[in-house]
């Protein structure tokens, strides 16, 4: 027999739980509105040698988005010589929605398609450059050729690993370092083109694509007596050669800065935008320095540096603006069709 008043009480019941039922479905639609929530995937164009560091800086970022926005994001990475992988996002054969490459004027190259906005250094802190580096020397151990300074690389039955100026940005800034390592030091325009080739004369076979394909020929295949890579590079591979390699340090060198920006060509979706700029400014974080220095690269911060346990050698690091006016200046004069290297080099470009 029913109980007096029960079915309106559990008409009663039915309602109050569908309207909390509304209420809390409501609530979410406004907690994904104004704190995120939901899955993207993001595509890193980046250069040569920092495959290890992003497979180690991109599972922190994810863990640090999907805590502060709820949002899922899945990286992933495509890694060659900065100016190829440059080339390849401009002609439509690589997707990309970040990128990360060796040298400003390779950011520059797609600003000029319209992929990136003009003012991209502007958008992060330090002109966009998270981190920087310089091309230093690897010698085989014992350093048997007593190689100490740029003059030694040219000196008889030396032998020269580095990647191809005309499609890495290893090799350009090798190429830059060689000539800022004699105008610097009182020598003229001609001593430095004199210098390069003389340089390239004593290169071993085939120049590689890329800094990671050098890196390989040197360590693997003992090919050459010294190898021209970045700092962070070298670095790796003396330690995977079991003390088979040695890091030497010029008195100078040029001072690298790495370029990075979002393509807005590429972020139509406000989440997907907001994802990449956290990536970016992610490598500003205090956990992207630590990380940075603790893979060879140089953060903005050196009491970074310390936290992480690194010490850096201490060398003179050569600005783009001592050899020409900035970075767009540079890649017309040194690598443009009939520029230095050109000149320098000859054949067909890559």
């Amino acid at each position: 027999m029913a109980i007096p008043g029960q079915n309106g009480i559990l008409r009663r019941a039915r309602l109050e739980i569908a309207a909390t039922a509304l209420a809390l479905a409501g609530l979410a639609l406004i907690l994904i509105h104004n704190f995120g929530g939901g899955e993207a995937t993001l595509v890193n164009v980046s250069y040569d040698p920092t495959r290890e560091f992003y497979a180690a800086l991109n599972p922190l970022f994810q863990a640090e988005r999907e805590r502060q926005s709820g949002r899922k994001v899945t990286i992933q990475q495509s890694h060659g010589g900065s100016s190829r992988q440059a080339r390849k996002v401009i002609a439509g054969e690589q997707r990309a929605d970040v990128v990360t490459l060796a040298l400003p004027s390779d950011v520059d190259s797609l600003a000029k398609r319209g992929l990136i906005d003009a003012k991209w250094p502007e958008r992060l802190p330090n002109h966009s450059t998270p981190y920087t580096s310089t091309i230093v020397f690897v010698v085989r151990g014992g350093n048997p050729h007593a190689i100490k300074d740029w003059p030694d690389l040219v000196a008889p039955g030396v032998e020269i690993v580095t990647p191809d100026p005309r499609t890495s940005g290893n090799g350009k800034l090798a190429a830059l370092a060689a000539w800022a390592s004699v105008v610097t030091r009182n020598g003229s325009d001609d001593d430095a083109k004199a210098f390069l080739k003389a340089l390239y004369a004593h290169t071993t076979g085939e120049l590689a694509e890329g800094a990671r394909g050098a890196a390989t020929a040197f360590l693997q295949t003992d090919a050459g007596d010294v190898h021209l890579t970045w700092e962070n590079e070298a670095l790796r591979e003396v330690a995977e050669s079991k003390g088979k390699l040695t890091v030497v340090y010029p008195p100078v060198s040029i001072l690298a800065e790495p370029s990075v920006a979002w393509l807005d060509a590429s972020l139509k979706d406000s989440d997907r935008l907001a994802d990449a700029k956290a990536y970016l400014n992610f490598l500003y974080s205090e956990a992207g320095q630590q990380l940075a220095a603790r893979y060879g690269y140089r953060p903005l911060n050196p009491e970074s540096a310390r936290k992480a346990g690194v010490n850096f050698a201490d060398i003179r690091l050569i600005p783009i603006g001592t050899i020409a006016h900035d970075w767009a200046e540079a890649n017309q004069k040194f690598f443009a069709e009939n520029g230095v290297i050109d000149s320098v080099l000859g054949g067909a470009r890559r």
